[in-house]
């Protein structure tokens, strides 16, 4: 059986003719070497994988009739255009037709224009931009069942029950239940004389597929969700920049870094950068860390050094939940030091600008992995979010993920910090 090689991933979604004609070059064929890996690999990703092993010519023929809608919600990520266009070009290729829905779920609740048919130049010159060109926006309708109803009218009039949804857990948890409602949803449409008994025959379930766009890094059962790598460049130049002008002055910076229950980008940018000290709500400092820090940066400077970096995710906490602000650690290091302190909030800069060439492809192999879990899904099969393992873009249980991600939030409420971490993974 043919496998999809790198030159197919090109092809598929790239800016070629190959994959607008729905032509692919030939794939080598596996030798019996690459069989004996393929069955000794874990079951996980014998399963979680479909990318590694596609026969194209039957995945084009079952793409065919079936229509994908693509969706933005919550807080926008580098990344998610590319995550977009992924899908656009995938499901074209196995012959789909591809919906934007503008504006996240509001765009879904609302209809009409919202809802637009993509083709292959509608997503062309997009992997570079960061944000999301169809928009997301917060939609409180969705929230109540008349919303979610609005919702399944304007996908069946368009002959569409495959949602690709791109968010945070919020997002991805409300498309959980939009799918756990949708039978009943259409029943109350049938009552309701909107749509006809047939239709709701033939848009009887619905099949959903979620990826993680969220620069936190704050998503359970994926090593790293879309956008988190572009926020990490963003934050490691600006320390960058920061470090030269501190250096000069002899100053004192506290940074204070997105991260409102993870601190992800954090610990990663301090580790990166060299910072003095660090704050994350997963690992609070120990009682009296007050005397601590002070001894440490005050250490630092009779060895000569000349400046001092802090790192602080804003969702930074005491062992008692005791929020440790930015402004805190400045007073406290220019009381007791008498160290020039500042204090750099890199608030929206770190979702802003392009996409790192990681988020790109992570992305594309995402929006690629979406289209084909859509085209596994049947009525028995739960939904999905397609995370990442290593460099393998795999399909996880959704709502097993994002329980995962709420017993995290729950050990750190409940001041089981060690246990978090562990959870955190």
């Amino acid at each position: 059986m043919p496998v999809l090689n790198r030159r197919d991933f090109t092809a598929a979604i790239g800016d070629g003719e190959a994959g607008r004609r729905g032509n692919l070059p030939k794939s080598k064929e596996r030798s019996a070497e690459e069989g004996k890996k393929e069955s000794a690999a874990t079951p996980e990703k014998r399963w979680g994988n479909a990318m590694a092993q596609v026969d194209m010519e039957q995945l084009r023929s079952r793409g065919a009739g079936k229509a994908i809608a693509v969706l933005t919600s919550g807080g926008d990520a580098q990344g998610m255009n590319a995550a977009v266009r992924a899908v656009v070009r995938m499901g074209i290729y196995v012959g789909a037709d591809v919906y934007f829905v503008y504006e996240g779920y509001e765009g879904l609740v609302t209809g009409a224009e919202y809802l637009k048919l993509a083709d292959w130049d509608s997503v062309s010159n997009i992997i570079q931009l960061g944000g999301t060109i169809i928009g997301s926006t917060r939609c409180k309708s969705f929230c109540t069942r008349e919303g979610r109803q609005a919702a399944a009218y304007n996908l069946v009039q368009n002959g569409i029950n495959n949602l690709c949804v791109i968010g945070g857990d919020g997002s991805l948890t409300g498309a959980n239940i939009f799918r756990t409602e949708w039978s009943d949803l259409l029943a109350s449409l049938v009552e309701e004389g909107k749509i006809t008994e047939e239709v709701s025959q033939q848009y009887s379930h619905l099949n959903i597929v979620g990826m993680v766009g969220s620069i936190d890094n704050d998503f359970c059962g994926t090593d790293m969700t879309i956008g988190t790598d572009s926020a990490l460049h963003r934050i490691t130049e600006v320390i960058d920049a920061i470090t030269t002008t501190a250096q000069s002055h002899q100053r004192t910076f506290v940074l204070e870094v997105m991260g409102r229950h993870c601190g992800y980008l954090a610990l990663v940018s301090a580790l990166a950068s060299g910072a003095d000290w660090l704050f994350i709500p997963e690992a609070p400092p120990e009682d009296g860390w007050e005397d601590i820090i002070c001894k440490r940066l005050g250490e630092s400077r009779s060895r000569g050094s000349r400046l001092n970096i802090i790192i602080l995710a804003e969702g930074a906490m005491d062992r008692q939940g005791n929020p440790i602000s930015s402004n805190y650690v400045k007073e406290l290091v220019s009381k007791r030091l008498g160290f020039d302190t500042r204090v750099t909030v890199l608030g929206h800069v770190q979702r802003g600008g392009t996409p790192s060439a990681f988020d790109r492809i992570l992305s594309s192999k995402m929006g690629m992995e979406a289209v084909l879990t859509l085209l596994d899904a049947s009525p028995e099969t739960s939904s999905c979010v397609v995370s990442l393992s290593g460099n393998q873009a795999l399909r996880l249980p959704l709502m097993e993920c994002v329980q995962l991600t709420k017993d995290v939030q729950k050990a750190m409420d409940e001041k089981r910090f060690d246990e978090a971490i562990v959870l955190r993974g």
